[in-house]
Order: C-alpha cells, then sequence, then structure tokens
C-alpha cells in the first residue's frame, strides 16, 4: 500500500456527510499503489503523474471518478458518465459504506484496469469543436458581427466549447440571446467564460 499523503488529510477530516466512505475509497485506492496527491481541493490518484481516479463528495453521493472512465469495459455496469457533455470521465458513485464493502474487488479492478489504460498510453477521441451544434442565436449574432466571428475563431477549441455549451444549455431563446449578450466582450476580448 502506498502511503497517505499529509497534505490530503484535511479533505478527510472535513468531510463530514462522507467522511467514513471517503475514508474506505482512500484505502482501496491506495491499496492499489496509486501515489495520493492533492487536486482541485479533493484526493487525486496518479500513476506516474498521470490523474487515474479522484474521490469528491456531493450533496447526495461521494463518488470515485475515473479520468479515463470511457475507455474502461465497465462489464459490471457501474460507471456513470455525469452529464451528455462529459466525453471521459466516468463516477461510481457511493451512499454508504455497505456498497463499497460489497464492491471492493470490483473497485480494485476498475482502479487496475485504468492503471492498464494509461500505461498503453490509451486516450478517450474527443469530440472536435465543429462537432458541436452552434445555438441559432449565436449563429445570428456571428453573421452579423464579422469581428466577434473572427474573435470567437481565434479563441482556444476549450474556450469555444465553453462558450457553446453555455449559449445551448437554456430552453428558451431569449435566455440564450441574452448570455450571448453578455458574453460578446469576452470573447471580443479573446477571454474564455471563466476567465
Amino acid at each position: 500500500m502506498n502511503s497517505m499523503n499529509p497534505d490530503v488529510d484535511f479533505y478527510f477530516n472535513k468531510a463530514k456527510k462522507w467522511q467514513e466512505v471517503s475514508i474506505l475509497l482512500r484505502k482501496i485506492v491506495l491499496d492499489c499503489g496509486l501515489n495520493e496527491e492533492l487536486k482541485w481541493g479533493c484526493p487525486c490518484y496518479t500513476f506516474q503523474k498521470t490523474n487515474i481516479v479522484l474521490i469528491h463528495g456531493f450533496k447526495e453521493y461521494c463518488a470515485l471518478l475515473f479520468f479515463k472512465g470511457a475507455l474502461l469495459k465497465d462489464d459490471n455496469g457501474i460507471l456513470i458518465q455525469q452529464t451528455e457533455n462529459v466525453q471521459s470521465a466516468r463516477q461510481i458513485r457511493f451512499t454508504n459504506v455497505k456498497e463499497i464493502v460489497k464492491l471492493k474487488t470490483i473497485l480494485k479492478a476498475y482502479i487496475y484496469e485504468a492503471i492498464e489504460v494509461e500505461k498503453a498510453g490509451l486516450k478517450v477521441t474527443l469530440k472536435k469543436t465543429e462537432d458541436y451544434k452552434i445555438p441559432v442565436e449565436f449563429q445570428n449574432t456571428l453573421h452579423k458581427n464579422p469581428a466577434l466571428k473572427t474573435a470567437f475563431k481565434a479563441l482556444t477549441p476549450g474556450r469555444q466549447r465553453q462558450y457553446l455549451f453555455y449559449f445551448s444549455q437554456p430552453k428558451q431563446s431569449n435566455t440564450r440571446e441574452t448570455r450571448i449578450a453578455k458574453c460578446l466582450q469576452a470573447i471580443l476580448n479573446g477571454k474564455g467564460l471563466n476567465d
């Protein structure tokens, strides 16, 4: 078993609702020989400096998040894609310790498989920005404003996708238009949605 990283201890100490669940997940993951680090405020487990799995808690559940979960076989049908926009990561969710105890052997098998995926250098084929639908309202705005179209094309693909996701989410056209209007200057300034 790899050792616990003291920099990560605070996460388990502060985890009120999911403390027992998180501590058990920590032991299982460390038993698989991964290194423990703190990333994004959560315990992250790496193999040769590459992220393999992360423990994170939410209001309704605690989860193991596999960074390349889309490449795992999932013979047990327990991996969950959080939203339709998540391309690579997959979660296994827990609401109590009994679930983890019952799945301990399976969890280790998934972790070992994730390590093998990394050793093999496998990559998730991600959709390209041009594969995403551009909302009509944004398409019209780009058509009317050539400078905006140029600025949007100059953004990194990740920034373009952020905007497309953000603009596409609302069901009502006027809400999409409001979001687009609020972001125009940021796009013209070469900024991403969260910059």
